[in-house]
């Protein structure tokens, strides 16, 4: 019997999580990096693609070299990377894994939180600057610092990630309230608030919904001037959710308290991309490198899941297939 090729694009994205299993399942050739320039060129003759973040365009799947290309196996929840449309019209499949990294991205969402609401991190590095030790009394009190109970949290994004968050937040004794869905055609659920509403009302918002026509740019100027100058903004879902402009000139007006970014629009980014060059001039922003999914555990569980996609679908089997 013959194997079915396999290629993995991205593979240092999954850092030193082993990828034996998959030579099990078919001749597997991997790749750590690929430029879009190479796409076509390593799909050449494979049956199924694995990626994390290299995208898959229409005209990779027009080439001549992906003839035989049958499953573009994501290795990631969000799909936005691939040409849905050109993948139909080829009868290439499309799978991916949802919600394997939810208590990574929960818990690190918690953790931008609790940095802007303490400044533990901020007074860590005084400590190591020998700001501490320069203090006539016994602490140091720079920053502005805010109990998370009796908080309002609004969660944009009610999956696996969002409830999760939702957990989490209930613990540190926060009010947590839910958008409608954006772009939905029914109606919102009787404990979805709409969005123009629920931003008014909450000190902290955490985003985790797709990134859709519907929801990119959800946070603008226009949305930016609901919320209260005291709260904070979280996005550890997709960059392009946020309208960047509009954000960094509501931090430096100060019509928004804070925000913590673990994803932008351009990543890796240019040293001159505006949130970076924000990043380094604005106490209130705090970026993070799309780090928050990184858990080992969540790595492992992501390419563990990949394979059982596969093996299902060598076996006739339809598994976490998109459309």
């Amino acid at each position: 019997m013959t194997l079915p090729k396999i290629v993995f694009l991205d593979a240092a994205t999954f850092g030193d999580v082993s990828l034996e299993r998959f030579s099990e399942i078919g001749d597997c050739k991997i790749y750590q990096v690929t430029k879009p320039s190479e796409t076509i060129g390593r799909l050449a003759g494979q049956d199924i693609v694995v990626t994390n973040k290299q995208a898959i365009s229409e005209a990779a799947l027009a080439a001549p070299e992906s003839q035989n290309l049958s499953l573009i196996a994501v290795a990631a929840t969000g799909t936005d990377i691939i040409d849905h449309t050109a993948a139909r019209r080829r009868n290439v499949k499309v799978c991916n894994v949802p919600g394997y990294a939810a208590q990574s991205v929960a818990q690190f969402t918690m953790a931008l939180i609790l940095e802007l609401a303490t400044h533990a991190g901020r007074y860590a590095a005084d400590v190591k600057t020998g700001m501490w030790q320069k203090s006539p009394v016994f602490s140091l009190l720079t920053y502005p610092s805010i109990e998370l109970s009796g908080r309002t949290l609004a969660i944009v994004g009610y999956g696996n990630i969002g409830r999760e968050v939702a957990r989490m937040a209930r613990g540190f004794g926060m009010e947590v309230l839910v958008a409608a869905r954006q772009g939905a055609a029914e109606a919102p659920a009787s404990h979805r608030v709409p969005l123009e509403q629920l931003l008014p009302q909450a000190d902290i918002v955490s985003l985790h919904c797709a990134l859709t026509p519907q929801t990119k740019n959800l946070i603008n100027n226009e949305t930016l001037r609901l919320m209260k100058p005291s709260a904070i903004l979280i996005n550890t879902a997709r960059g392009a959710l946020v309208e960047e402009t509009a954000l960094i000139q509501a931090l430096r007006e100060q019509r928004l308290a804070g925000a913590a970014l673990d994803v932008i629009t351009e990543e890796p980014p240019a040293a001159d991309h505006p949130i970076i060059v924000a990043a380094s001039a604005l106490d209130n922003l705090l970026v993070t490198p799309h780090t928050a999914w990184s858990a080992r555990q969540a790595r492992e569980r992501l390419l563990s899941e990949v394979a059982e996609n596969i093996s299902a679908f060598l076996a006739g089997k339809d598994r976490n297939l998109i459309g």
